[in-house]
């Protein structure tokens, strides 16, 4: 294929040499080769892009569906650590309570007994 010197020197000229191989007169096409694959895979890009644009709009409350949580997952709320630690609190205070409680009336039975051995003697 012949070229010509022209249009050669401007291929070396604007691509810095690159696009020439070593004898002047035939010019290498893979930078435009390179080039053509380049824009054809942007222009795929664009394409599928806006086929997923076009999609989205479409198909709006489909695709908010996949994104928003069901109702009863957010209804059932996580247990608040403060409340869990004043439950515990409480059952500490009940434990405590129904030991004293019961210390409390092993007491007094000690007492009603030394008592009603007191009188008998």
């Amino acid at each position: 294929m012949k070229t010509h010197p022209h249009v050669a020197g401007c291929a070396r000229r604007v691509m810095g040499g690159y696009g020439v191989m070593a004898n002047e007169e035939s010019v290498d096409y893979s930078v435009h080769e390179a080039w053509n694959e380049a824009t054809n895979v942007y222009l795929l890009v664009i394409l599928v892009s806006f086929a997923l644009l076009m999609y989205a709009r479409k198909n709006k409350r489909k695709i908010m569906r996949i994104f928003t949580m069901p109702p009863t997952v957010a209804a059932t709320p996580e247990p608040n650590f403060y409340d869990s630690l004043q439950k515990v609190r409480l059952r500490q205070q009940l434990e405590m309570y129904s030991l004293s409680r019961k210390f409390d009336q092993q007491h007094q039975q000690t007492q009603a007994q030394e008592s009603v051995q007191l009188s008998m003697e």
